[in-house]
């Protein structure tokens, strides 16, 4: 059963058409894979999504219910791109308001600080750390937020391979224990290491949708052959 459903969000900026009657669903306790390049519109649709943009059509829903902004609020948390919350805070400080302001996962809080290599800069404050170093301040954050789904807008940005190799693992144990993962991901490699299932987003739509053997299907690509990004070339 689909945890969420998306129909026709679409979105415009003047003439410029980012969204163009978006149709998706997120599978509950899975981790789905938006892929596609700069410019496609995944961050767009994270914040349609998310409701910190109102698109201009279309609707999203759960079991067929229309959801308002509250029910959002209650069932996604939004993790964008390049920020620096609190710079002038700690990380542990953040860690522990995360916890206090949105009734947080408390229990996770070792384990997520430990599983992302971050104990070492639980003093340190946000507005010092290095790219790789923010980026994984901004995943424990996220990792200890309520909600059940979390969208997060380019997760292996900034790290390396070992980095990103520990943090798919994270992520995976998460998603076994049912939380419910959306990735907005470039790096097609690692999106095929991790997803269960793809959305491959174009110049604004929808081209394919389905786990890596659909997409496979659907392009006349080899089952052999196993590759994301030939997957993605001959479906965009």
């Amino acid at each position: 059963m689909a945890c969420i459903e998306a129909r026709g969000l679409r979105k415009a900026f003047g003439t410029t058409i980012a969204l163009d009657g978006i149709n998706l669903r997120v599978e509950e306790g899975r981790i789905l894979g938006l892929i596609g390049p700069n410019g496609a519109g995944k961050t767009t649709l994270f914040e349609c999504l998310a409701g910190v943009m109102p698109a201009d059509a279309g609707v999203l829903l759960q079991d067929d219910h229309v959801l308002g902004p509250r029910e959002r609020q209650a069932l996604l948390f939004y993790m964008p791109d390049a920020i620096a919350p609190w710079p002038a805070q700690s990380l542990g400080w953040a860690l522990d308001f995360t916890i206090r302001f949105f009734g947080g996962r408390a229990e996770l809080r070792d384990e997520v600080t430990r599983s992302l290599a971050l104990e070492p800069l639980l003093s340190a404050r946000i507005g010092t750390l290095s790219k790789g170093e923010r980026k994984r301040a901004l995943l424990a954050i996220g990792l200890l937020t309520p909600q059940p789904m979390l969208l997060v807008d380019e997760p292996f940005d900034g790290l390396d391979l070992r980095q990103s190799r520990e943090l798919a693992a994270t992520l995976r144990s998460h998603a076994v224990r049912g939380r419910t993962l959306v990735l907005s991901i470039h790096q097609i490699a690692e999106a095929a290491r991790l997803c269960d299932r793809f959305v491959l987003l174009h110049a604004g739509r929808v081209r394919a949708e389905g786990t890596l053997a659909d997409l496979e299907a659907q392009a006349a690509v080899p089952r052999a052959a196993g590759d994301l990004e030939e997957v993605f070339l001959a479906l965009t």
